[in-house]
């Protein structure tokens, strides 16, 4: 069995004990047993720790079927995988609310918070075949996807439709506002510099 095979079953083992349990209470000897595992599969591989922080790379790969069709808008396509990520979660809602009110409590989850945002938007990106150089700041686009993606998030926790109609309407408004700005900052990158300095 790979390095890989065996993060990933052990995070789906964390998140199904973490259905009725607190996340920060899961043990490594208890995530080997619920995964068919012993621990010495996870010598050298992972302990509770590295689990904790593959959770948000297995929902980020929800989002890798993509969406490229050619009538689409960059919009709709990131609508479209973003929504992925969402379905992904919600096969897993009760272990993936207690692990993300332990991420959002601790100290070590809150650390890796930011910079799981930041990956999670940028295979958004190119997942949705949008990573592409389009003249707009890269570390821009990400802080911006990565805004409207927990915003997202925050609805969805909240979330009482089986259709997930609330995230679904928080993702659209939020990146209609991202679409927005974009359009605006590239407006402003072609205004010629006698017409920005009369501004």
């Amino acid at each position: 069995m790979t390095r890989d095979e065996i993060i990933n079953k052990g995070v789906h083992a964390a998140l199904k004990l973490a259905e009725t349990g607190k996340w920060g209470d899961l043990t490594l000897s208890a995530i080997a047993s619920e995964a068919g595992l012993t621990l010495k599969d996870f010598h050298g591989v992972a302990d509770k720790d590295d689990l904790s922080f593959a959770v948000e790379g297995i929902f980020d790969a929800g989002m890798s079927e993509g969406s490229f069709g050619d009538d689409e808008t960059p919009r709709t396509r990131l609508f479209d995988v973003i929504m992925m990520r969402f379905e992904a979660m919600e096969d897993v809602r009760d272990g993936a609310m207690s692990y993300l009110r332990w991420r959002d409590r601790s100290v070590s989850g809150l650390a890796q918070r930011i910079k799981a945002r930041a990956a999670t938007a940028k295979w958004a990106l190119a997942c949705s075949g949008l990573d592409k150089d389009d003249g707009l700041p890269r570390g821009l686009v990400l802080t911006g996807l990565a805004w409207t993606i927990a915003q997202a998030e925050r609805a969805w926790k909240q979330e009482t439709s089986p259709d997930m109609t609330r995230t679904m309407a928080a993702l659209d408004a939020e990146l209609i506002k991202l679409e927005e700005r974009a359009a605006w900052l590239k407006g402003r990158g072609k205004r010629k510099p006698e017409a920005a300095s009369e501004a």
